[in-house]
């Protein structure tokens, strides 16, 4: 079995250690140390709070595109759970949570490049995002017009509508069901969006139309 090489970081050196301890003896997982970053894959950093040195870690941790970020942050909510997507967090987990059972399912998925949030802050980003689906706002261009987002991001109604699905929880064959396209016009809109946009994955492109108000 490949097991995952994954590095721990954090501001706090005792915190640190405590999660890389509690992390060694998961069989799937190889902690790696400060003197070889290189080689892990996921990167855990742990904070106290979502604040500008917990988003320079996160760059940080993310330097060269190597690894996958993992969050661990003693305070989430809906706003920070967005920057922290944002700054390039693939999983998020609040430390009062961070059991090693669910460390391992967080480390395993952002390896596949997978995302995770607490289960209670996708409820409230997705109602959120329902809320804010209404008639008004999603027929404010024409018919296959473009949507403008506020930092000049332009994207069509039929992009809007698959980030909107992709919020909902649809994977791809479900959405290229509910709208009549094949997966692959879907997978190649979602590609098309993330590049243009510098997006790096789908939890960051629905925090961007979000952000935007555009779902």
């Amino acid at each position: 079995m490949m097991r995952i090489p994954v590095r721990v970081q954090g501001r706090d050196p005792i915190i640190e250690a405590g999660v890389a301890s509690s992390l060694r003896p998961c069989p799937e997982i190889r902690v790696v140390g400060a003197d070889d970053p290189d080689t892990a894959r996921v990167a855990v950093v742990v904070v106290d709070a979502v604040d500008d040195e917990a988003l320079r870690l996160l760059r940080l941790a993310r330097r060269g595109g190597t690894a996958r970020a993992v969050l661990v942050a003693g305070r989430l909510d809906e706003g920070t759970v967005s920057t922290a997507v944002e700054s390039g967090a693939l999983g998020l987990v609040r430390r009062s949570e961070a059991t090693p059972a669910r460390l391992l399912r967080v480390i395993k998925a952002a390896d596949v490049g997978q995302g995770s949030v607490p289960p209670d802050l996708l409820g409230r980003l997705l109602q959120r995002a329902g809320e804010r689906s209404v008639p008004s706002q999603r027929s404010a261009a024409p018919a296959g017009g473009p949507v403008l987002g506020a930092v000049g991001g332009v994207l069509a109604d039929r992009e809007v509508e698959v980030l909107r699905l992709v919020a909902d929880g649809y994977d791809t064959a479900e959405i290229a069901r509910t709208m009549s396209y094949s997966e692959r016009t879907i997978k190649n809109v979602l590609h098309d969006v993330m590049s243009r946009l510098q997006l790096r994955n789908r939890s960051h492109a629905v925090a961007y139309a979000l952000r935007q108000g555009l779902i």
